[in-house]
């Protein structure tokens, strides 16, 4: 029997510990996260790597995308080509990078679908100009260069960019516990932030914010977040931003030419589309999407009609579409101690430079020590110039002439090989005036770049030299425009519904429907088998409707939500749950302000403005106190309070008029004396209200008996006028017995 080899013990949670923080480091520091000297993660910088290594520069032809992403995932990133491919088109598409670093040809998207490019196999590339600002220092030992996933190649760790790139074309990534939401900006800006740091190393961060007035997308919609908050987000580098779309009116149409960055104009025609469908957008009659190559964007609103409130409507629709886009703002990269942090704007510029800095001093010391190695060449080749006739001899005669060449003319092995592959041709007497203006050449460079390298003042003039000369080149206008704008806000329900008139009908049983327009004869109306018209109000589909119970309580339902009178409607109780037993009173119709006279048939009652009444319970609220024995009457409409009189009517055929604003003005209550009843007569019902009217100078009085109606005009009304709270005046004889009384203006 064999010897079992002992295995290692390692707790469950040791191991499962190590390897998830493992490979939350990896996701973190190799995959998600931007490093701060390029701007781009690493499969971003394996791809334009790759396409310089295939030789694919912006003055080159085009290759197909396969090509390279064949290259990235089998030399570098041994990762799913798909999601390569993916990276390498965001890097080429003008609508999601702010300056594309790859040039491509065919489909690589559009801004209503950027994910509907066609595959690799289909499409082609080359580096955009703009990538040289990353690889066009690579060779000149300004990088670090590490091994590839298998040790057979090497890659460089960092591109020596010449520009803050991460900056310039923002990124985002999601790592393990982390987050970046990295805005572009724009270049010229950016640029003119660095050179006013180097100038001024103390200059606080509002005076950055002089030059780089905020993110600038690659899209000519507005940035509408207040300045305040902006600096707030550069502070702190986290924060949020607001942008909206840009639209004008054209022949009463509203043009939108210019979306949020990533917003799609069709998503957008489809999220309008829904609320037409919905009905929560009457004002809009139809919806176009005109773009073309020409107007890429061109999104066409024709509202119903010339009356509609342009600025209301957009208003809504920044709130309710993607019109109006929120972004999250994460300032979250790797610096250049390799570790991620969130920085403000100060410490990101701040760290670039030193990062070009230390670029820019690689790049002459490389440089250095290539002019120093050729000075050492030509000194030997001079001496071999000026003594051309013994040193052909030396080769000649010699078995191993390097030797005896370094020991005759006292020169190094590195000058003798030089000279032993000088050409025939190169012995010209030409040659010697060549290598003489060499040497003088490369000795003025070499004390140029030594002055540089030994004075930091000569270093930043160098730096913002170069950086001046890449915005000369490659600078362009600002996109996104910053403008101060209002809240965007949606319209309210009641702001959607239409405002027709319609005339709210109830039923002695209790049964509510709404007939459009204010002529309906709701007596004539077909009612169910033993029930009949109760009472209807008049008001607006917009209003809500307010009905008064036999106890004295209101309750508001929405007037849009009542059933059309084609049919018979619908019970209230299933809106609204009144008390047990309780019977409808009256209802009433209008805005807040507008006011009622509510009463009892004791003959008691006050004034209410309907905002009083207001209530979102079905189970209403109280307002009207009734005396034992009375009942609630049809609450009646106010025109005027100083001008219109209250007429009230007993059943005994007795009519009292006065003006209306002598009794008081409440929001719940018993009220004042209208009409003098003894209160043991109401108990009894000996004694009661039966009819109550509110009448406007110059209406009429229609007082109905039976079959009989008898009409009273402003002037016969004088007749029964009094004070408040006195018996009033009897009816003609034929009417003492009044059914009911209607106003006619």
């Amino acid at each position: 029997m064999t010897d079992s080899i002992p295995a290692e013990e390692l707790s469950l949670k040791d191991y499962t510990e190590k390897a998830y923080l493992d490979y939350s480091m990896y996701v973190i520091l190799d995959r998600a996260l931007p490093h701060i000297g390029d701007g781009l993660k690493p499969v971003q910088r394996r791809i334009i790597y790759a396409m310089s290594e295939l030789g694919l520069k912006a003055s080159a032809k085009y290759k197909k995308s396969a090509r390279t992403v064949g290259d990235v995932i089998g030399k570098f990133h041994p990762h799913g080509d798909s999601a390569s491919y993916e990276a390498m088109v965001l890097m080429a598409q003008p609508f999601t990078y702010r300056y594309p670093l790859i040039d491509g040809q065919g489909n690589w998207g559009s801004q209503d679908d950027p994910k509907s490019f066609a595959a690799m196999r289909y499409t082609e590339s080359r580096l955009a100009p703009f990538a040289e600002l990353l690889l066009g220092e690579l060779g000149q030992g300004t990088a670090d260069w590490v091994a590839n996933f298998d040790g057979t190649l090497e890659e460089p760790a960092i591109l020596p960019a010449q520009v803050p790139h991460i900056l310039l074309n923002g990124v985002t990534g999601i790592a393990v516990g982390m987050a970046t939401d990295i805005p572009p900006h724009n270049l010229n800006e950016v640029i003119s932030a660095c050179i006013h740091l180097l100038d001024s190393p103390k200059a606080t961060l509002t005076q950055l914010c002089e030059h780089i007035q905020g993110p600038d997308f690659p899209t000519e919609a507005e940035i509408i977040t207040p300045r305040d908050e902006i600096l707030q987000m550069y502070e702190t580098g986290k924060g949020s931003l607001k942008m909206r779309a840009v639209y004008q009116q054209e022949n009463g149409d509203i043009i939108v030419t210019a979306l949020p960055h990533q917003a799609s104009g069709a998503r957008i025609l489809e999220q309008m589309g829904q609320q037409i469908q919905a009905k929560k957008l009457p004002m809009v009659a139809d919806l176009r999407d005109e773009s073309d190559h020409e107007n890429p964007t061109r999104l066409v609103i024709t509202p119903r009609s010339n009356r509609v409130d342009i600025e209301a409507l957009m208003a809504h629709l920044f709130a309710t579409t993607d019109l109006e886009k929120n972004y999250r703002i994460n300032l979250n990269m790797i610096g250049l101690d390799g570790r991620p942090a969130v920085r403000n704007l100060r410490e990101i510029l701040q760290d670039w430079l030193r990062f070009r800095t230390e670029t820019v001093t690689r790049r002459l010391q490389h440089r250095l020590e290539k002019i120093l190695k050729r000075l050492h060449i030509l000194e030997g080749l001079l001496i071999a110039f000026l003594n051309i006739d013994e040193v052909i001899h030396v080769i000649r005669t010699e078995d191993k002439p390097k030797p005896a060449l370094m020991e005759r003319f006292g020169i190094t092995d590195i000058q003798a090989e030089a000279i032993l592959e000088l050409k025939l041709r190169q012995l010209a007497k030409l040659e010697e005036i060549k290598i003489k203006g060499e040497q003088d050449e490369l000795s003025s460079e070499r004390a140029s770049i030594e002055k540089i390298l030994g004075s930091k003042a000569r270093m930043k003039t160098l730096i913002k030299k170069e950086l001046l000369a890449v915005a000369e080149e490659y600078g362009d206008a600002r996109r996104s425009p910053l403008q101060v704008r209002g809240e965007a806000k949606a319209f309210s329900e009641s702001e959607l519904l239409t405002t027709e008139p319609i005339t709210v009908v109830v039923s002695e049983k209790g049964w509510i429907r709404a007939a459009k327009g204010h002529e309906i004869d709701a007596r004539s109306l077909s009612y169910k088998s033993g029930d009949q018209f109760l009472f209807a109000v008049r008001g607006r589909s917009n209003q809500p409707f307010i009905t008064l119970d036999s106890t004295g309580r209101v309750y508001n339902i929405a007037a849009h939500t009542l059933p059309s009178a084609r049919g018979m409607g619908e019970p209230l109780t299933g809106k609204i749950n009144p008390p047990s037993g309780a019977s409808f009173a009256g209802g009433m119709m209008g805005e807040g302000e507008d006011r009622y006279v509510l009463a009892s048939d004791a003959g008691y009652g006050f004034v209410v403005k309907l905002a009083d009444l207001a209530t979102k319970n079905r189970s209403g609220k109280a307002a009207l106190s009734l005396p034992k024995g009375a009942r609630a009457l049809m609450p009646a409409r106010i025109s005027s309070l100083q001008e219109d009189l209250l007429v009230a009517i007993s059943n005994e055929g007795r009519m009292l008029a006065f003006p209306v604003e002598q009794l008081p003005q409440l929001s719940r209550g018993k009220g004042n004396k209208i009409l003098s009843i003894p209160s043991a007569r109401v108990k009894s019902r000996e004694e009661f209200v039966v009819a109550l009217a509110v009448v406007a100078p110059g209406g009429k009085l229609v007082v109905h008996a039976g079959k009989r109606h008898h009409s009273l005009k402003w002037a016969d009304l004088e007749h029964y006028q009094g004070e408040r709270g006195r018996r009033g005046n009897k009816l003609p004889r034929g009417f003492q017995k009044v059914d009911f009384v209607e106003v006619q203006e």
